[in-house]
């Protein structure tokens, strides 16, 4: 094995670190904070079938993650760390089913590696607090391909039922985006390896029976919510079919942005995405993308031992088809990382197999070089824009920094070891950095965040707290555990009754002060977009310059 036992249990377990660090982050607006607000209503409710986003019905993605966060939340109560739960769990079962698709096909000896390589990717470490769909779509869809490539090795109906469980999974959280993935990577695997024994079966016929089934919760919810209700509309239309949208109209509006502003007409968007989000690895995954294409190339598509397609030509094709959408976001790259995991691995245990250790010490010595000036921009970063309020984040930076130094300058490794344990220890470094010290400071200019200790430490009831219509906060629908009411700016004087409290913006603060309306009380709170970072916010010397105000106010 090329990596010791001991490699594993330390990196494993750091890594557990900054994901369970990840737990106890605020949840972040907008999606996130939105998210775990639906599946807060689903349970507060007690209603599974109907998806609202606010008071408004919502169309856009299907139930799975909403279910699992509400029973999330029915097991361990209304809390940040129990929404991302099932994210996590998901994302450990992806590592473990990229573990074991990476073993099937090139063997035992790079046991660990292809999940350490998916665990430490940046935007899964950072899926697994910006909770959203992507953690349990990433997880479903391969748990589908790994099942469906040992169907197609061993003719065994439970892993045809399992490739479909984890693909109805998928659709159940995203559309047909699971669907499409793995169909491309499938149809590669099947056309190169030759597998259509299995392919023409009665076992892939009860298969698809098995996923119409599976399916069929959503499609019924769908049908519940807006078909038997002609009358609903949703963005100017009427006569919605919720069961048409989620099996046809999502994936076709999102590739023509129909009734979503076109955000990129980039075709090369999700090419130069994975230069950040696929960290540490997108050099290496490119340069694997080209070497094994050039090799089936080269061996004019001929079956070779321990090679495999579907992670390089079928991601790439994925890639080029998603990359035409002209609405496109970062996170639609998600369920190819495990593909890409794989990928990094088959090109490295290639380079390692053919004896290229020169090749794979400029590897190791790029990465090391690269990632401790990232590591140093980040640690700087992190405590310059922001005051240390929590000795732990010290001790633990400083742990993870000993066991690198020393595993770099004591230990004599061998270049392909040392490059992943590097590679993983340097993104544990910067995420845990990020986890512990950067984000939970930069949520407090979320102004959803001290608003909700203000009315927490005033024990105010839910009935007296208001939104102003059109300011949504998630998080302090989230944290009061309440879809609280809101008020039209125009009803606000004659509405809003004597000792009620209102969160308010600025702008109509003030317009409503003009008017005549005066308070008892007034809480200024300091906002700030943070999902929109700029340097002169970072700036602790400038940053008041780039914050805008919102209130909390009692009249």
């Amino acid at each position: 094995m090329i990596l010791s036992k001991r490699d594993v249990y330390i990196l494993y377990s750091l890594l557990l670190l900054v994901y369970v660090c990840g737990l106890f982050i605020p949840v972040m607006e907008n999606d996130s904070a939105q998210h775990a607000t639906m599946a807060m209503r689903m349970y507060l409710k007690n209603d599974f079938w109907n998806i609202y986003k606010g008071t408004q019905d919502y169309l856009d993605k299907p139930h799975v993650h909403f279910w699992l966060a509400a029973l999330s939340f029915k097991i361990f109560g209304i809390y940040d760390w129990a929404y991302r739960i099932p994210a996590l769990l998901f994302t450990f079962m992806g590592a473990y089913c990229t573990n074991k698709l990476a073993v099937h096909f090139y063997g035992k000896k790079i046991n660990h590696i292809a999940a350490l390589i998916f665990l430490a990717a940046q935007a899964v470490i950072l899926s697994n607090h910006d909770v959203r769909t992507d953690a349990v779509l990433t997880g479903a869809t391969i748990l589908a391909v790994y099942n469906f490539v040992k169907y197609l090795d061993s003719g065994n109906l439970k892993n045809i039922l399992l490739g479909f469980l984890g693909l109805a999974i998928g659709f159940g959280t995203k559309g047909q985006l699971a669907v499409f993935v793995c169909g491309v990577i499938m149809l590669v695997h099947v056309i190169y390896a030759r597998k259509w024994n299995y392919v023409f079966s009665w076992k892939l016929l009860l298969g698809v029976f098995a996923y119409a089934l599976f399916i069929s919760p959503i499609l019924y919810a769908y049908y519940l919510q807006f078909d038997l209700h002609p009358e609903k509309v949703f963005l100017g239309k009427n006569n919605i079919s919720g069961v048409r949208f989620i099996l046809w109209d999502q994936s076709f509006n999102r590739l023509t942005a129909t009734g979503h502003q076109q955000n990129s007409p980039d075709y090369f968007f999700f090419f130069h995405t994975i230069l950040w989000a696929f960290l540490p690895w997108p050099l290496l995954m490119y340069t694997g993308l080209f070497v094994n294409i050039k090799k089936g190339i080269t061996q004019k598509f001929r079956k070779i031992k321990s090679f495999e397609l579907m992670s390089s030509l079928g991601v790439l094709l994925v890639l080029l088809v998603i990359s035409t959408s002209k609405f496109k976001l970062p996170h639609y790259l998600n369920s190819l990382f495990s593909l890409m995991a794989i990928l990094v691995v088959s090109y490295l245990w290639q380079l390692h197999s053919e004896h290229k250790v020169k090749t794979l010490k400029r590897w190791a010595n790029f990465q090391i070089g690269l990632f401790s000036f990232l590591s140093l921009f980040v640690l700087t970063l992190s405590f310059y824009a922001f005051p240390l309020k929590n000795m732990f984040v010290v001790f633990g930076i400083l742990v993870i920094l000993f066991l690198l130094i020393y595993f770099l300058i004591k230990v004599k490794a061998e270049p392909f070891r040392k490059l992943i344990v590097a590679s993983v220890g340097f993104m544990i470094l910067i995420n845990f950095t990020l986890n512990a010290q950067f984000y939970p400071n930069l949520l407090q200019y979320q102004s959803g965040i001290p608003a909700t200790k203000i009315i927490q430490e005033h024990h105010v009831a839910k009935k007296d707290l208001f939104l102003l219509d059109g300011l949504w906060s998630w998080s302090l629908n989230f944290y009061t555990h309440e879809i609280l009411e809101t008020i039209p700016l125009d009803k606000v004087a004659e509405d809003l009754k004597p000792g009620q409290w209102l969160y308010i913006d600025e702008k109509s603060n003030q317009e409503l002060k003009k008017s005549g309306v005066v308070w008892t009380k007034e809480y200024e709170l300091e906002h700030y977009r943070i999902t929109m970072l700029k340097p002169a916010f970072l700036n602790p010397k400038t940053r008041h310059k780039k914050l805008s105000k919102r209130y909390l106010v009692i009249k």
